[in-house]
């Protein structure tokens, strides 16, 4: 069995390679290397709410299966990316409910959409770090780096909707937070 590397989200990277797909940045905790995963709209959009801090104006397939894992009783113990194989991430979500563990095949990006609002750890494999991963910074490997690194992965708001984008402004203004309301404020504009 492989060692697991435990990841963080970092952000979007938008060097698209595939229309209306977006690439999803996992940094490596105790080291420097990075994972690209590809992910739909829908899910970038549903994961970068949860980055964000932001409610969207009604659940989200993700809150949802958040919200049954709860009413249920059932905790998401972690979140594995197994496999790599031509060009998909394949990975398992964990589940524990009193005695019993429960392994379900997932989505990569369903997976860390509810890993991030359950706040699950997730883990890929050496060997997928080994063979997909990039050194994205060898200068700076401090415990502030990977924050800042953070916020170099911006969020797109052209994910989202002019009600998400309103609801997401409302948030900004409400936490004083004016340099990201102009922000949300010029993609509202775009749209209209």
């Amino acid at each position: 069995m492989s060692k697991k590397v435990r990841l963080s989200v970092l952000g979007f990277s938008f060097n698209q390679t595939q229309s209306g797909a977006y690439g999803l940045v996992l940094a490596e905790e105790e080291g420097l290397r990075r994972l690209m995963v590809v992910v739909g709209a829908p899910e970038a959009q549903s994961i970068a709410f949860q980055l964000q801090g932001s409610v969207p104006p009604r659940p989200l397939t993700h809150d949802l299966f958040k919200t049954l894992l709860g009413e249920l009783n059932i905790r998401l113990s972690e979140v594995e990316i197994y496999k790599y194989d031509n060009g998909v991430f394949f990975s398992k979500i964990r589940l524990v409910q009193g005695e019993q563990h429960i392994e379900i095949e997932s989505r990569t990006s369903d997976a860390i959409a509810i890993a991030l609002r359950t706040k699950s750890p997730i883990y890929t494999t050496e060997l997928i770090m080994q063979m997909q991963g990039v050194i994205f910074d060898e200068g700076n490997n401090d415990d502030n780096s990977l924050e800042e690194e953070k916020s170099d992965f911006a969020l797109d708001y052209s994910l989202l909707d002019k009600n998400e984008l309103e609801s997401l402004l409302n948030d900004a203004v409400a936490g004083e937070d004016y340099e990201l309301a102009s922000l949300i404020r010029d993609e509202l504009r775009k749209k209209e």
